[in-house]
């Protein structure tokens, strides 16, 4: 916990990871009270859309045992969301690429957004939100930008890159972390081409989604990102090679393999 009234971090489990909010300046009663929302808002998330919990509603709407009308309001704003995805991506995001239901793929990045407006419209000077190392990071100058450490799969335990900027969203696909559970959504098999891809953007619900997308898509996926307006992406492939896209210097720069983490605000 930082200094009485100058910030504050706290961290939940939820969602089978951990949610860590860092909130720099002053902390306000308001701004307390939108952290317990948050927090509340995110363990409904989890009881709504865990594919994990036959009883969520989005469970029983994929076995077909309830509609989306008589689910809550949320499961059809992110299925309207997730068809828009699909749509942008020309179907490399899909919900039912594992043959039934789910929208994890952009839910978590949809949640962490939501907890980090919940924050900013209570007063929240400057929050950096981490849900599960995808991060909805908000605040602007002449406060110091956040640095976000991007690890690198190649070398566990070291940094590849450093991600800077203010209103910023960072989401990291790839397998260091669950193996191989990102499917190509038309091979329906894993998607094998890359160990990792990191998406630079504001918003984390599109970030999140493209990144997912992106991977899939393998070594067809730099030239996509590149006509992505507003998102930057780096990538390591299966043989260890690194390569980003034309802007990625304007949020990120690359470190020497082996770069311990140090001090950093956060690692995505």
């Amino acid at each position: 916990m930082a200094e009485p009234g100058r910030g504050l971090r706290h961290a939940e489990h939820v969602m089978g990871t951990v949610f860590s909010f860092d909130i720099r300046g002053a902390v306000t009663p308001a701004v307390r009270r939108a952290v317990t929302e948050a927090v509340a808002m995110l363990h409904r998330v989890d009881e709504v859309f865990s594919t994990f919990r036959p009883d969520s509603a989005i469970s029983r709407l994929g076995a077909g045992t309830t509609t989306v009308d008589a689910c809550p309001p949320e499961v059809a704003e992110v299925l309207e969301l997730c068809a828009e995805a699909t749509r942008r991506s020309g179907g490399w995001f899909s919900v039912r690429a594992a043959g039934f239901l789910d929208p994890s793929g952009l839910v978590k990045g949809w949640a962490t957004e939501r907890a980090a407006e919940l924050l900013r419209g209570a007063g929240a000077e400057r929050v950096c939100v981490n849900g599960g190392g995808d991060l909805q990071c908000t605040g602007t100058a002449p406060a110091d930008p956040w640095r976000l450490g991007v690890a690198d799969p190649a070398a566990p335990g070291n940094l590849l890159a450093v991600v800077q900027g203010y209103d910023l969203a960072v989401a990291t696909s790839g397998t260091a972390e669950r193996g191989a559970h990102i499917l190509d959504p038309h091979a329906r098999e894993p998607a094998g081409e890359l160990l990792s891809l990191t998406l630079i953007g504001n918003r984390l619900t599109w970030t999140d989604a493209y990144a997912t997308a992106a991977f899939a898509r393998g070594s067809a996926a730099r030239d996509w990102v590149e006509g992505l307006e507003g998102h930057e992406a780096l990538a390591v492939t299966r043989g260890g090679a690194v390569w980003h896209t034309s802007g990625f210097g304007s949020f990120g720069r690359l470190l020497h393999r082996g770069t311990s983490p140090g001090r950093l605000t956060s690692d995505a």
